[in-house]
């Protein structure tokens, strides 16, 4: 049995069996659950020789959108009050879901920041954002109040997030008859922004120059030379105002253009930006279409579709590289289905087949940070825009936040096409973590694990296999954890794709409606000698600590 190397004497064996026993019939029960009639074996293959990827260790980010109430597509106004401008900070729920990544990064912005102004002593805010349909976006313009700024600053630094805020890059342009944006962008606003932030200490991440500006752009576009020139005009902005507080405070990121993929584009950008003027090429990520697209659903789960997502990755860093470029890759948001998304599609279940395998997508091809539209707001939030309570695409972040690691390695897999499998260097503790999802409906896949140059820590007597006792908990000291791995099983309530509700080994994840606190999030415990078994519409992260490989070293 696997207890039997814990090298001591028969009562500590009989004490684990007993232990392993009593837990038997309650995950017996999970598994036996979500057992079908069709299975199929497979193997997934894990290159551990070297890292094909590095991101950066809070990898994870969450956007905060202007949009006021009044935003609605076709007919549905899903945003409520989650704009900036209005959103609840006290709410603990949105208090208590940032701070459980520690950090997460936030990215402030979308397509009417570039429609809004700053308050300063010389310019008071007017109201903000009229709906209008005669206003580029459908809304006049907008202010930030810097008694707001002020508050969302605090709450940001008791919360522990890392904040990048996207500008106004319009400003001083105007709009030519072409309908794209002439002239070169007016900084003084932008810049009176900044300095306050500077003099009030409040810590920045990034500063983003305008949102989807790029390319043929949403509304309007600017020239990738004259975004070239504005970003210098930006770059130059910060290094002066933050060098005249010296080592107080680290100078932030400068990042551009916040837009979709456009190779001829941001290639003339990348040329003509100096090279230490660009820290961060950010791009937008929604490449299943509209959110009243009825075959949402039917992309997500069709695995060519999803393989199709792969390419402005794998363009950028082709770019990146043949520039010469010091700059890397985020993704600066990601919604999916644009227009607000697709409720009961993008804010359910079924929505994490797709999160997580941009995820690990994007990972495989050296993107740093991956920023999710939206933390709250729209039909794509990680928060219920209303509740505050977390939708599945939360948990499936939380987990990946704190069990995939920086280095990427490359995965293959063998016996479907319907599992899409990554893996990394596990976190914050030695081994490796793999992520498996299974898009199928009515089949379970029992993979198994292969790794190259790996070194496997065994110990000295061989375990005597049991399938009954199949998973197991025991103490995270046990010498017997050399033989077991972690697992994390994600189900949808009800086998209901469009579920706002998620099983986390087969129990429902739940915030305390007391204190608004977050569940744990607890692995069950698997014999390294059988199998992972993935079953149908579900999702696995599995954490082996006892294998390690080169590149993780």
């Amino acid at each position: 049995m696997i207890i039997n190397n814990m090298g001591g004497s028969s009562s500590s064996t009989g004490l684990c069996l007993l232990l392993s026993l009593l837990i038997h019939s309650s995950i017996f029960f999970f598994v036996a659950s979500q057992s079908t009639t069709a299975a199929v074996e497979g193997t997934v293959f894990i290159n551990g020789s070297s890292r094909i990827g590095r991101t950066n260790p809070n990898f994870i980010c969450a956007t905060l959108d202007w949009w006021p109430p009044e935003k609605c597509d076709y007919g549905t106004c899903s945003w409520g009050r989650a704009s900036l401008l209005n959103l609840d900070l006290t709410n603990p729920l949105l208090l208590n879901a940032i701070k459980a990544f520690s950090p997460l990064k936030i990215r402030m912005g979308g397509t009417l920041q570039d429609k809004v102004i700053y308050e300063t002593q010389q310019q008071a805010c007017p109201a903000s954002f009229i709906k209008s349909s005669s206003e580029m976006f459908g809304f006049s313009q907008g202010c930030l109040p810097m008694s707001r700024w002020d508050e969302l600053n605090s709450f940001f630094k008791k919360a522990g997030a890392a904040v990048v805020f996207g500008l106004n890059a319009l400003n001083g342009r105007t709009i030519a008859s072409d309908g794209s944006a002439a002239g070169a962008w007016n900084s003084s606003n932008a810049e009176a922004l900044i300095r306050y932030t500077v003099n009030k200490n409040f810590a920045i991440f990034g500063w983003e120059l305008g949102n989807e500006l790029s390319g043929s752009g949403i509304g309007t576009s600017v020239a990738a030379d004259q975004y070239a020139s504005d970003i210098t005009n930006l770059h130059d902005i910060v290094r002066r105002t933050y060098a005249s507080f010296g080592k107080r405070m680290k100078k932030p990121l400068v990042l551009a253009p916040g837009g979709f993929y456009d190779a001829n584009w941001l290639t003339e950008f990348i040329n003509k930006t100096p090279k230490n003027s660009l820290q961060v090429v950010t791009h937008h990520i929604y490449n299943l279409g509209p959110g009243v697209d009825t075959h949402l659903v039917d992309k997500i789960l069709d695995p060519s579709y999803l393989d199709g997502g792969s390419s402005p990755f794998s363009g950028l860093q082709g770019i990146l590289k043949s520039t010469g470029s010091s700059a890397v890759a985020w993704v600066g948001e990601a919604g999916g289905a644009y227009n607000s998304g697709h409720n009961l599609v993008t804010n359910a279940f079924v929505f994490s087949f797709w999160y997580l395998d941009q995820l690990g997508m994007a990972a495989s091809y050296n993107t740093k940070t991956y920023c999710r539209q939206s933390l709250i707001g729209g039909n794509y939030g990680l928060l219920n825009t209303t509740t505050f309570v977390p939708n599945p695409d939360y948990y499936s972040a939380l987990l990946w936040h704190r069990l995939m690691g920086t280095k990427v390695l490359s995965t293959s897999f063998s016996g479907t096409k319907k599992i899409r499998a990554y893996a990394h260097c596990s976190k914050k503790s030695q081994g490796i973590t793999l992520l498996l999802i299974n898009l199928d409906s009515n089949t379970t896949a029992n993979v198994r694990v292969s790794t190259e140059n790996a070194i496997t820590f065994r110990t000295a007597r061989r375990h005597h296999q049991n399938r009954r006792s199949k998973f197991a908990r025991m103490s995270r000291g046990s010498k017997a954890n050399a033989q077991v791995r972690e697992e994390y099983h994600l189900t949808a309530n009800g086998n209901d794709l469009h579920s706002q509700t998620v099983l986390l080994n087969g129990k429902v994840l739940a915030v305390n409606n007391t204190s608004g606190s977050i569940p744990p999030l607890e692995p069950v415990q698997a014999r390294l000698s059988d199998p992972i078994t993935i079953a149908p519409f579900s999702i696995v992260f599995a954490h082996i600590a006892n294998v390690t490989v080169p590149a993780c070293k």
